[in-house]
């Protein structure tokens, strides 16, 4: 797989900017008025391609909220290595910052119709693979995969949350199932973890198995705690099931 340029773009609507060839991004941030005020990771091909690519939009947990754009980096960066590694690609990886965290404010953490938003503008700036978006995180971008997937499945060819999970399992979990019922689910946990229970991901694949969903399914990780992404990031496994899922007809 070819070097990638590593970017810092601000989120930006579509009517304040045109989509820029892939060779013109720097690694500095590009700042844009932008509603969201925030900024993402932008891990892309170092050469201009006229072929659509797949996009991996990656959510990160609780720790890298407010406006360092650094605090974000390690978690996208090692899916990037994981793709070095085992030559999938060439692909686009996206990993947007959150501003605040739910702590901090009942708005704060991850929200749907900012993401939404985001997605519309990177389908405009980059040439995506509309067939094969994948969304993933970790943490609280576990929860916040769960979260937009459920709302929008019709957008994703698979998602893959990651040790996700808020402190009370929502109580729309039971619509998020059947919304996912047609959409690839791997979800990890680590079996260890006090943070965000390994049981919170179970119930969520059990609850897309009662809806009738044949494409759900958990991998536990038994001596491992929060800290289990890493041992996804370095599994071959994880970007193999990724890279061979599409969006299928049943899904659009």
């Amino acid at each position: 797989m070819k070097p990638l340029i590593l970017a810092v773009l601000a989120f930006a609507t579509l009517a304040n900017s045109a989509p820029p060839a892939l060779q013109t991004l720097a690694p500095e941030p590009h700042e844009q008025t932008t509603s969201l005020n925030s900024k993402y990771w932008a891990y892309l091909p170092s050469e201009t391609t006229a072929a659509k690519l797949p996009l991996i939009l990656f959510l990160h947990g609780g720790g890298g909220t407010g406006s360092d754009i650094h605090k974000i980096k390690g978690q996208p960066m090692g899916v990037w290595k994981g793709i070095q590694r085992f030559e999938k690609g060439p692909c686009i990886i996206v990993a947007p910052q959150c501003l605040r965290s739910p702590r901090e404010s009942k708005d704060g953490g991850w929200q749907v119709d900012d993401l939404n938003l985001l997605l519309q503008d990177l389908k405009a700036r980059f040439p995506i693979d509309s067939e094969r978006i994948y969304l993933s995180g970790n943490s609280m971008g576990g929860y916040g995969a769960w979260m937009w997937g459920g709302h929008n499945p019709e957008q994703f060819a698979a998602i893959a949350p990651i040790v996700g999970g808020p402190k009370e399992v929502t109580p729309d979990l039971d619509q998020w199932a059947s919304n996912l019922v047609k959409v690839p689910v791997y979800a990890f946990a680590g079996a260890l973890d006090k943070v965000v229970p390994a049981e919170r991901s179970e119930r969520m694949v059990k609850a897309i198995r009662a809806a009738g969903g044949q494409k759900a399914k958990l991998k536990s990780y038994p001596n491992a705690g929060h800290d289990a992404s890493h041992l996804v990031f370095a599994s071959a496994e994880f970007y193999d099931w990724m890279f061979s899922q599409r969006k299928q007809d049943e899904q659009r």
